[in-house]
C-alpha cells in the first residue's frame, strides 16, 4: 500500500479485469514457487516505524506535510493521519553488529527529524497511541493529503455501507461511531521484516503466529484512547474495528475481516496469497500493463503488481510479502503486531526477541504449532492485547501460564539460541534480550508505565484524567530521548 494511488472511481469493468489479472498473477506466482530461484542466500531484516507528531502542549500536531518537506529524506513518508510519519529503515543483516547499526542509524535519523519538526512547533513521539488524542482529531479533514488515503477511505466506507463502530471494553469502555477510517490513524506501529526462502516460509510464518500474543503482552504500549483506559494494547482493537468493511449481517455470515489473524497453520506462502484472492474482493482494482506470463516466459522477473496491491489491502498481523530487489525476487514475513516505542532500544529489544525466537521455533525438530491449535494462538493474541504483561496464555506442555514466566523460563533461552544462529554478537544479544528479561522481572512495559504514571500524577497533583494524560505524555517524551529502556523509567 506504499504505492501512489490517483484513480478514485472504479467501474464494474475495472473490477472484472482486476479479478482476472490478480488470478493470472496467482497462477504465475505458483509457477515461480516451483521453478524460480528466490534470493535467500543471506537473509536480511528490515524495520518500518510509524511516528506521531505532537506540539509543545502535548496535543497532536497536524504538520506532517511541512515536516516532510523540510526533512527532504526519502526514507520518511506520510502515514494516514496528518500527525503521523513513517520511516522505512534500510534493510540489513543482523549478524555480528547489525543491531548496533540499526540503533545508531535510527537515533541519528530521529534526532535529525525531530530537529526539523521543531521548526514547525512539533516533536516526534514513539508511542502506540497518543494519549491526548480526541475524536475531534480523528476526522476525515485530518487525513494526510496523499490521494491514496482518500481513495482507500472511500473504498472501505463504500464497502461497509454504514458508519464504523468502535466498542472496546477495558478498565473503561469506549463506544463511538466514525464516518471514516480516520480513527485508524491513532495506531502507530513498528513492523519487522524477515527475508526467508520459499521452502522455509511456512515454518517462519507459523512460528510468528504462535508467538504474536507473547510479543504483544511484553511490548504493549497503547493503554489509552480518547481519554479512556482500555486494553494494554488498544491499538489491536482499534485497527480491527476502524477498518472493518463488514456490517453486522456479513459478520454473522462468517465473512472474513480484512484485519485478520487468519484461521489455520499453513504449508506454503501460496496458501496465504490464495486465501487473499479467494476470500477478499478488491478495494483498489488498478490494473497494470505487465503480462506476468510473458515476462516469466521471457526469463524475466514478474512484478505481479495486482497480487501485491491486493495483498497490501488485507491487513494480516503477519503478512506475506513478495518483492523484487536488484532484479531478484524474494519473500518476507512482515510482523505487524507491535506498537511503536517507547525508545529505540526498546524496539530493538522487541526485534531481537522476535527474530531470535522465530528462527529457533521455525528450525525446531518438533514445531510448536503441531502442539498448539490455531484457535488457541488467536485467543492468546487477543488476551495478551487486553491484559498486556499481566496476561496468562495457553502454551504446549505447560498449559495455562503467566506470560512473564513463560518468557523467562522457556522462550528467552530459545531467543538466545536463535540469535546465535544468526551470528549476532554476544554482547549485543545479551544487552537486547536483557531488556526483555528486565521488563518481565519488573512486570513493566510501556503500557504499565503510562498507566502507573497517570495514576501517580493524578493523585499527587489532584488532576483529572485529561491533564494527567498530558503531563504523562510530556514526561514520556522527555524520557524517550534518554534511550533508556522503559522498565527503568521513574514513576511519580
Amino acid at each position: 500500500m506504499g504505492k501512489d494511488v490517483n484513480q478514485g472511481t472504479f467501474t464494474r469493468e475495472d473490477r472484472s479485469r482486476y479479478r482476472h489479472k490478480v488470478r493470472r498473477c496467482l497462477d504465475v506466482f505458483a509457477l515461480m514457487l516451483n521453478d524460480f530461484h528466490f534470493d535467500a542466500d543471506r537473509p536480511t531484516t528490515g524495520l518500518e516505524i510509524e511516528l506521531n507528531l505532537m506540539d509543545g502542549d502535548g496535543q497532536p500536531a497536524m504538520r506532517n506535510a511541512e515536516v516532510l518537506a523540510d526533512l527532504a529524506d526519502p526514507s520518511y513518508q506520510t502515514e494516514l493521519g496528518q500527525f503521523n510519519l513513517e520511516i522505512n529503515v534500510r534493510p540489513r543483516l543482523i549478524s555480528r553488529y547489525g543491531f548496533d547499526d540499526y540503533e545508531n542509524d535510527l537515533r541519528a535519523s530521529f534526532a535529525n527529524a525531530d530537529e526539523r519538526a521543531r521548526k514547525h512547533d512539533a516533536n516526534l513521539v514513539l508511542i502506540g497511541i497518543l494519549p491526548t488524542l480526541t475524536q475531534q482529531h480523528t476526522v476525515l479533514d485530518n487525513i494526510s493529503a496523499n490521494p491514496r488515503y482518500r481513495v482507500l477511505n472511500e473504498q472501505i466506507v463504500n464497502a461497509r455501507g454504514e458508519d464504523f463502530r468502535l466498542d472496546i471494553r477495558g478498565a473503561d469502555r469506549l463506544q463511538t461511531l466514525a464516518d471514516s477510517i480516520a480513527p485508524e490513524a491513532a495506531c502507530t506501529s513498528v513492523q519487522f521484516h524477515l527475508q526467508v526462502a520459499p521452502e522455509a516460509f511456512a515454518n517462519h510464518w507459523n512460528a510468528a503466529q504462535a508467538i504474536a500474543g507473547i510479543q504483544v503482552a511484553i511490548g504493549a504500549n497503547s493503554p489509552y484512547l480518547f481519554g479512556r483506559q482500555l486494553w494494554a494494547e488498544t491499538r489491536i482493537a482499534v485497527f480491527e474495528q476502524a477498518t472493518d468493511t463488514r456490517p453486522d449481517e456479513l459478520k454473522a455470515q462468517g465473512v472474513r475481516p480484512r484485519v485478520w489473524f487468519g484461521e489455520r497453520w499453513i504449508t506454503s506462502i501460496f496458501d496465504l496469497f490464495e486465501e487473499n484472492v479467494r476470500y477478499f474482493p478488491p478495494l483498489l482494482p488498478i490494473v497494470e500493463d505487465e503480462d506476468p506470463v510473458e515476462v516469466l516466459d521471457a526469463g524475466g522477473v514478474p512484478r505481479l503488481g495486482e497480487l501485491r496491491l491486493h495483498n497490501g489491502t488485507i491487513y494480516r498481523w503477519n503478512r506475506p510479502v513478495y518483492d523484487i530487489m536488484n532484479g531478484r525476487p524474494h519473500l518476507r514475513v512482515e510482523n505487524r503486531v507491535l506498537p511503536a516505542g517507547p525508545t529505540v532500544v526498546d524496539m530493538l529489544a522487541n526485534a531481537a526477541f522476535y527474530f531470535g525466537l522465530v528462527r529457533a521455533l521455525a528450525e525446531a525438530d518438533r514445531p510448536v504449532w503441531s502442539q498448539l491449535t490455531f484457535s488457541a494462538a488467536e485467543e492468546n493474541f487477543h488476551v495478551c492485547a487486553r491484559d498486556g504483561i499481566e496476561a496468562s496464555v495457553w502454551w504446549p506442555r505447560v498449559g495455562e501460564v503467566k506470560v512473564t514466566d513463560l518468557v523467562l523460563e522457556r522462550l528467552l533461552p530459545k531467543a538466545y539460541d536463535g540469535l546465535d544462529r544468526f551470528g549476532v554478537d554476544p554482547a549485543i544479544r545479551d544487552r537486547l534480550l536483557g531488556v526483555i528479561e528486565g521488563r518481565c522481572l519488573a512486570r513493566r512495559n510501556g503500557a504499565v508505565w503510562q498507566v502507573q504514571t497517570v495514576r501517580s500524577v493524578a493523585a499527587r497533583r489532584r488532576l483529572g484524567r485529561t491533564p494527567a494524560l498530558r503531563e504523562m505524555l510530556l514526561r514520556y517524551s522527555a524520557q524517550l530521548h534518554t534511550n533508556e529502556p522503559v522498565h527503568t523509567w521513574p514513576i511519580g
